[in-house]
């Protein structure tokens, strides 16, 4: 930890000393693994009884940043907060997130295609319900996405480039130049391989789509 702090030190930012009592230190380091973020379940797990939460944020401890979602005050900023923000919005019961960022949202943060979608494109679960209004922030869409199509970017999970496309592909909304951009790019920097986009894994109809995009694409890269 202290390599860490040093290495953040160095570089210029502001770092926190590790808080004293046990539940701060229990806090401090759900919330370190989140980029300050955590939410009601997880302060309460650290050893902060939830009566005691209005007063952390009055005292300026604590920043309510939506409803049963915190961020430590004095935590380092970082890149994309709002990234972590609507992940940890999509947990179910058990305080576990369940949605991913994909399509367009994707797309952006590989920086495959110029696209820069103004809101934040999320796949959830097929059981994903909420009782209350979706922010407006964000376009739901549902699919089972497996783990082995998503993986960690800024503290929160994104379909991987293969999925990203193939979504977009399939969902036929996206312009087919960015969809021809972000081949293009995507297998310059060895994001994707000619093989992925024949893979068993895509469906028939998408690959046929796949290959039209990449005529004049597809060369000797591998």
């Amino acid at each position: 930890m202290a390599d860490f702090h040093d290495s953040l030190n160095y570089l210029g930012y502001h770092v926190i000393e590790m808080p004293r009592s046990p539940a701060r230190r229990n806090l401090f380091a759900i919330a370190e693994a989140q980029f300050g973020f955590f939410t009601t379940k997880q302060a309460k797990a650290a050893g902060f009884a939830e009566k005691t939460h209005s007063y952390h944020v009055q005292a300026g401890n604590w920043i309510r940043e939506y409803r049963g979602i915190y961020r430590l005050a004095d935590f380092p900023a970082v890149e994309r907060p709002d990234l972590v923000l609507w992940y940890l919005w999509s947990r179910g019961r058990d305080d576990v997130p369940q949605g991913v960022y994909s399509h367009e949202t994707a797309l952006s943060l590989y920086e495959l295609s110029d696209a820069n979608p103004s809101k934040l494109h999320m796949t959830v679960p097929m059981s994903f319900r909420r009782n209350s209004e979706i922010p407006s922030v964000l376009v739901l869409h549902r699919a089972n996405v497996p783990n082995e199509d998503t993986q960690e970017m800024f503290g929160a999970r994104c379909t991987t480039p293969l999925r990203t496309i193939t979504d977009l592909v399939t969902e036929g909304k996206t312009d087919k130049a960015l969809l021809k951009q972000a081949i293009q790019e995507g297998l310059a920097r060895g994001l994707i391989t000619r093989s992925d986009l024949e893979g068993e894994n895509v469906q028939a109809e998408v690959r046929r789509e796949l290959r039209a995009l990449s005529t004049g694409i597809l060369d000797d890269r591998s």
